[in-house]
């Protein structure tokens, strides 16, 4: 399908720069803009590619000022990435959607499958299922005993959700992603050995949320691992047994959250960040890149980094001083010999 430049500015309450009958039918990045592509440019960081970029029609935010011509036709906007994002959902709503099951899933009798949902080959979906219209379950997906799924969840290829855990509408599970497998609880023994613990709970997955490829979220011991709805957690993500992750929170990759740990709302945490269990962390806290957070966090809207976590201010300061001790350590060294040789003259 192709677009105008003007039917674009439209959809997005955009003002035109350059030709409004210009067309385009596809996307392309800056960089490598080709006609009759759409770009955008959002991070100044690629401003020189707007330059050189064949891309007929590239999106910017309206503060953007050209330092000289640019042969694109610009529109205009409050937020080029929101912008961007806008399209591309429109265009991935208007893909054909197929419907049915395949003869290959097996789906237990008891269970309860929505209108124009899409199993395919190699699905297990078990016992008292249930799972809402629209639903989209592609291969060697497990859904086991009692689970329930709303309304357009995706799973895509070989996610693992174990028994009895609840998925909202709206929700994207990423290739791997288990829900529900059991939280590391193991009671000590005298003799030194280890009693599994079962874990009886379950996990609650709120609306909209997405979880990456490979990420887990235990069941809980007593009770449910909550994320609430919103959230969004990218690839090799651990969340522990009875966490709660507060709304419209975002988490990269490689973290670990430790069992009972209460994210709040709007909170980040970059790639690598560890935090402890049984702690509370106050709405908006920014944890930057392998921050460890042994203590709660009581303060909201703070940004904090290193181990333990302390204000990200601190911690560039810190991190001077500590690119400096090699050369500070050689300063003390000095300082002591000569002390020691004021010390003997003075004798």
């Amino acid at each position: 399908m192709e677009f105008t430049a003007q039917q674009i500015a439209d959809l997005l309450g955009g003002e035109i720069q350059g030709n409004p009958l210009v067309k385009v039918s596809d996307f392309s990045k800056i960089e490598e803009g080709k006609p009759g592509t759409l770009s955008f440019l959002s991070n100044p960081k690629y401003s020189q590619f707007i330059y050189e970029s064949q891309a007929s029609i590239v999106l910017v935010n309206k503060d953007f000022h050209p330092e000289k011509e640019v042969q694109a036709t610009l529109i205009r906007v409050e937020d080029a990435y929101h912008s961007l994002a806008t399209l591309l959902s429109l265009v991935d709503q208007t893909k054909p959607k197929k419907t049915g099951i395949s003869p290959l899933a097996f789906v237990s009798e008891s269970a309860n499958i929505g209108e124009n949902a899409y199993i395919q080959p190699f699905v297990y979906i078990g016992e008292s299922v249930i799972i809402g219209k629209n639903a989209r379950i592609h291969p060697n997906c497990s859904i086991e005993n009692g689970a329930v799924l709303g309304e357009n969840v995706t799973l895509y290829s070989g996610v693992k959700v174990y028994n009895d855990c609840v998925i909202g509408n709206n929700c994207i599970l990423h290739s791997g992603a288990v829900i529900g497998s059991d939280g590391f609880g193991f009671a000590p023994n005298g003799d030194g050995s280890y009693k599994k613990i079962p874990q009886m709970g379950n996990v609650v997955l709120e609306d909209n949320v997405e979880i990456g490829a490979n990420s887990i979220v235990d069941r809980a011991t007593l009770g449910s691992t909550t994320i609430r709805k919103g959230v969004k957690i990218d690839n090799l993500v651990q969340i522990a047994h009875n966490v709660e992750v507060g709304e419209n929170t975002v988490i990269a990759a490689q973290t670990g959250i430790s069992g009972s740990t209460k994210l709040g709302k709007q909170c980040i945490l970059a790639g690598q960040v560890g935090l402890a269990g049984h702690l509370q962390i106050a709405d908006g806290t920014i944890f930057g890149a392998q921050t460890g957070v042994p203590n709660s966090v009581k303060i909201p809207n703070q940004t904090l980094q290193g181990y333990p976590a302390i204000p990200v201010m601190n911690f560039h300061k810190s991190a001077i001083v500590h690119k400096n001790l090699p050369e500070l350590q050689k300063l003390i060294y000095a300082m002591q010999k000569r002390i020691e040789e004021l010390e003997n003259k003075i004798k």
